[in-house]
């Protein structure tokens, strides 16, 4: 999860993935989109590849990036273990409350 971190700290990476959302690009889509050199282009999806952020496909002499959506799940959930969100606390009841929506009829149905 750090190389993730990592390469999400780069705006320019942000970028990228970013425009990525929109579908498969070649490195020269892509490098056509910033004010960048190629290899400086080459450098950032180094890093977001070993991030597993993008993956590529070859299709003759192109290489395509894409996002990998799986990696990006994967990273809402660690943060959002590590803010507690959606987390249960010790004690509560998953049951709602008459303030929640549940009435009192609810909890104690009319007899037959």
């Amino acid at each position: 999860m750090d190389k993730v971190f990592k390469a999400l700290a780069d705006p320019t990476r942000r970028g990228i993935l970013r425009l990525l959302r929109s579908g498969n690009m070649s490195a020269g889509g892509i490098s056509s989109e910033f004010p960048i050199t190629k290899s400086t282009l080459s450098g950032h999806l180094n890093v977001l590849k070993e991030a597993n952020l993008v993956v590529t496909e070859r299709q003759g002499n192109t290489i395509f990036y894409s996002l990998n959506v799986a990696v990006y799940e994967e990273m809402v959930g660690a943060v959002m273990e590590l803010l507690g969100v959606g987390m249960e606390k010790k004690g509560d009841s998953k049951e709602p409350t008459a303030k929640e929506g549940r009435s009192e009829t609810d909890a104690h149905p009319p007899a037959d």
